[in-house]
């Protein structure tokens, strides 16, 4: 199960913040765009495969393209003025508490 701060910002992955998808956008759009990141993914996996640095190139933008689409790079997708913490570790964020509450549920607790 993935773990979605209380915001629905980040997912956390390992204890690193991740920013997730942004939740405003439609069911059918948010599916368009991870099926066109997944496209690219393999067209990364693709070109390693034939060794064609250009087309791998050319598969990474995609792969960057559809992450910021998504939101998941780039420009943040909420407005209120708060920092991007992606990639930090949850533990030295302003989700520290929240995220030793969720560690401390995960071991009984």
């Amino acid at each position: 199960m993935v773990l979605l701060t209380p915001d629905r910002r980040y997912i956390v992955v390992r204890g690193r913040l991740w920013r997730a998808a942004n939740p405003n956008l439609s069911e059918a759009e948010r599916q368009r765009l991870v099926s066109r990141l997944m496209a690219a993914r393999r067209a990364v996996r693709a070109a390693r495969a034939k060794n064609d640095a250009q087309a791998e190139d050319a598969a990474h933008r995609a792969v960057e393209k559809a992450k910021q689409d998504l939101g998941e790079r780039g420009p943040v997708w909420w407005n209120d003025g708060a920092a991007d913490l992606n990639r930090r570790m949850a533990k030295n964020t302003p989700y520290s508490d929240w995220f030793a509450a969720q560690a401390a549920n995960d071991d009984g607790g």
